[in-house]
């Protein structure tokens, strides 16, 4: 799945190669064809790093057999579904964070303190086609992770989604992936090493898997946490897909309100990264 998505990628580049004779920038110089370029540079850098590859595409597979081996796959839920029903669309709102939000924090930062950052925006790529390309990449990988997941689960378990949803789960999946890249950048503003960078998204993250659904029902919690669930976005996330999947909903399966609150958050990421996100290292305390 991966490779096919490099080969697309390649692919939307080399579409746009061909320059006219008056284009000044030469051949592929056009927005797509450097945004393709970056993503599938981000994508083979994914690709040959292990510890992203382990954490962001086997990781949640791990959890689903881990998961219903433990607990069974009896019917859980307020909507009564199949324990691995129910957990597919959860570890899909891991997975999708894991790609868009934990694995850029710790990479962003790292590239920024060792300089890496510093120099690629010295280059004359444009600063929006990094930042795109790295987007369109977490995207694409959270797509594949997903569809993975849903194949896995389809075979194994016999998950099955309304067809009529499918379109909800790749907006949601593809929004969801958008609005945590969007926090990860506003996120490693506040992180100043990069050996502190991958604590503080666990310290930050694993608790809210917890809380917002992604491995337990929310119903099975004190109000109170339920409460400070709904404040973010994972909560909304995770809620997004569940409601996709699950086989009783009929009509396109859309979350508005969900959806809403993660373009919310989005918003407000992008507000504190315009603000504060820097591409060089963080000055040393004297």
């Amino acid at each position: 799945m991966i490779l096919l998505l490099l080969r697309l990628i390649r692919a939307l580049g080399s579409r746009r190669s061909t320059a006219r004779p008056e284009d000044p920038d030469g051949p592929g110089r056009g927005p797509i064809a450097l945004v393709a370029h970056q993503a599938r540079y981000d994508l083979l850098g994914i690709l040959r790093d292990r510890q992203a590859r382990f954490f962001t595409m086997v990781l949640p597979l791990i959890f689903l057999v881990i998961f219903v081996g433990i607990f069974g796959n009896d019917r859980v839920g307020p909507e009564h579904v199949k324990a691995s029903t129910y957990y597919v669309p959860g570890l899909t709102a891991m997975a999708v964070i894991a790609g868009s939000f934990v694995n850029l924090v710790i990479s962003i930062t790292a590239q920024r303190e060792a300089g890496v950052l510093k120099r690629r925006r010295a280059t004359p790529v444009p600063a929006w086609v990094i930042i795109a390309g790295r987007a369109v990449t977490a995207i694409a990988v959270s797509v594949a992770v997903s569809a993975i997941l849903l194949a896995v689960g389809r075979v194994a378990y016999g998950v099955h989604m309304p067809t009529s949803t499918i379109p909800a789960v790749a907006v949601t999946i593809v929004a969801g992936s958008a609005a945590f890249c969007v926090l990860a950048y506003a996120l490693s503003t506040a992180i100043g090493s990069a050996d502190s960078a991958q604590p503080t998204t666990q310290a930050v993250m694993l608790p809210l898997y917890f809380i917002s659904g992604v491995f337990i029902p929310n119903p099975n919690l004190p109000g109170w946490l339920q409460d400070v669930a709904r404040v973010f976005p994972v909560q909304h996330l995770a809620a997004a897909l569940h409601h996709a999947y699950d086989p009783s909903v009929r009509g396109a399966g859309l979350v508005w309100s969900d959806l809403g609150m993660l373009a919310a958050w989005a918003a407000v990421g992008l507000l504190v990264a315009l603000r504060r996100f820097a591409w060089a290292p963080a000055a040393a305390p004297a």
